[in-house]
Order: structure tokens, then sequence, then C-alpha cells
């Protein structure tokens, strides 16, 4: 790509979906990469019963076809682009970058459920909560549609936001939407259960990796952004690095850990599965309840975190530019 206009990428993706959002439609690149990863999954899942080796070697095959089909769409995209010049290039970077994105759509998701907490419409914000987590909502009162809102908000500031942006700074745009890929896979395919426990392992695990590095730097981001926002940056530190190791993914601690430190609040806890329940570490101490305003405050560290990162992409971007690299 011409890096001359490379630096401008990560905020024009920013302000794209800033302005229109992530689009709910059947046509959107993550639905069609759900599909690809569907329709490989009924390919290669055994119609009959299969061992353990061969459920993971079948499971890590949908893993590299799903990357190899996106990737390759991806470079091809760029390719056809370069054709049409500088500007073209850097337009399709921004289209495919703001495809891999979310920040608004987590906005839009958080403030659903504030304002319905805040009309006293209990029921409808659990209705709304289940859509964007796995656990059982029906029963949830305010601390834990708020708990569920913000727990989700903060570890999808990794996976959502900073880890697209990270993979776009060493791969391009090819890389930000082979990330996508992976993550899409690991959220179809990880669950630890009879079907996926070994074929989806390959994914999971992937997934692991691939967010490793960019966990830690939403943690550091997390704890600056508490100064700038005025909320307790100090707790925030403490609390990350006491709490995020107790979290049963290697990654989803460093967010949620030090979001529970800024605000002063518990995460984590029981939850309930199809009636099954099931204990989380805990992430925070409980100095207060949580509401529907701890959504907003998540929030707000979420786009605080996402501005500074893209700030700081954006000027290393400019000056390997500045300095010829190519």
């Amino acid at each position: 790509m011409t890096e001359s206009f490379l630096y401008t990428v990560p905020a024009a993706a920013f302000l794209i979906d800033t302005v229109f959002g992530d689009p709910r439609s059947s046509l959107h690149p993550v639905v069609l990469i759900g599909r690809l990863i569907s329709f490989f999954e009924r390919c290669l899942y055994p119609a009959r019963g299969a061992g353990q080796g061969s459920l993971l070697l079948r499971g890590g095959l949908v893993v590299v076809l799903v990357i190899f089909v996106t990737g390759g769409a991806a470079y091809a995209l760029m390719q056809a682009a370069a054709l049409g010049g500088p500007l073209c290039e850097a337009a399709m970077s921004a289209v495919i970058l703001y495809f891999t994105i979310t920040p608004r759509a987590l906005a839009r998701d958080g403030l659903e459920i504030y304002r319905l907490l805040k009309a006293g419409d209990i029921p409808k914000a659990r209705q709304r909560l289940s859509w964007i987590v796995g656990r059982d909502t029906d029963r949830l009162e305010e601390p834990d549609i708020a708990r569920g809102a913000a727990e989700t908000i903060a570890e999808n500031t990794t996976d959502g936001v900073l880890s697209p942006l990270f993979f776009f700074l060493l791969f391009g745009p090819v890389g930000a939407a082979c990330y996508r890929a992976a993550n899409t896979m690991d959220s179809m395919l990880g669950y630890k259960n009879e079907r996926y426990l070994y074929f989806g392992r390959a994914a999971a695990r992937l997934d692991d990796v691939l967010n490793y590095i960019p966990a830690r730097i939403t943690f550091v981001l997390f704890v600056i952004s508490s100064f700038l926002l005025g909320l307790d940056g100090k707790n925030a530190w403490k609390i990350g690095l006491r709490d995020a190791p107790k979290h049963p993914s290697p990654n989803g601690g460093y967010a949620e850990g030090p979001a529970a430190g800024a605000l002063h609040v518990q995460l984590g806890g029981w939850n309930y599965y199809e009636g099954k329940p099931e204990f989380r570490e805990y992430m925070g101490d409980p100095d207060r309840p949580l509401c529907g305003k701890d959504i907003l405050r998540t929030l707000q560290l979420m786009y605080t975190a996402t501005i500074l990162f893209i700030a700081a992409e954006s000027a290393v971007l400019w000056m390997l530019s500045a300095a010829g690299w190519n």
C-alpha cells in the first residue's frame, strides 16, 4: 500500500464507524465470514463418531481454510483498489478496517440497555442483554444486568476494537480481516461442549494467541483512560494486576480487571447458562453495587482507549511513512 496515506486509515475507519455504525445486514462481511465458517463446518464435521485427533485436525483445517479465503478476499480487494491510485487504495483500506471494528455497535448495545434500566423497564433490559451475552438473563435485576453489559463492553474493547487496529498496524487491512475471521471462528466454534471441545479447540487457541498482546494494551489504555476521565486510575492499575490472571480467559481479565478497579465495582461471580450455574472469579471489590450508569462509564473507557490507540497508531504509521518505510 502507498504509505503516504496509510496513517490516515485508522482514523478514517473510526470516523466511518462513528457516522454509520455497524449495519445489521445479511451482506455484512462478518455475516459472510460466519456463513463461510458454517459451510466449512458442515463439510468437515464428521457425520459419525470420530476420535479426538480427527476432530482436532478437522477443526484446524476449518481455521486454515477460513483465514485463507478471508485473507485472499481482502487481498484481492486491495489489489483492485490499487489500480485506482493511492486515494482509492487508502479508501478501500479504511472500509475494510471499518468492517472489522465495532465501537459504535458496543455503544448502541450499551446505551439501549442503559436507557431501559433508566426507564425502569427491567424485562426489556433483560431481553436486550440476552442479545449480547450467552448467559441466562430472564431473572436478572439491575446490578447484574449492568454487570453483564459492562463485562461485555470491557472485554470487547479488545476483541472488537483494539485487536483489529493492532493487526492493521502489523499487517494492513488483510491482517485486520484475518483477525476478524479468527475471532468470529472463536465465537462460533470455541465452546467447551460435546460438539466443539476438540473440533473448536484450534479456533479458541488461535483467538487466545492473537488477543494476548492487544489485551495487555487494553489494560494500559484503560488505566490511562481512567485518569483522563477522572476515574480511579490507581485502583484500575492495582485491581488489574491483582485480578486479571484470575479470569478463565487468558485475556479477558486484562480488560475487566482495570475497568472494575476504575469504577470501584465487582465484576464476575455467578452466571447461569441454560439453567446451570457457573462461577467466574471476581474482578474488583464490591465497594458499591453496580447500576446503569456504570454501563456509560465503561463505554467512556472504551471510547477513550480507542481514541488513544488510534492516535498512537497513526503517529507510528506517519513516522514510518516519513522515514520512507515500504
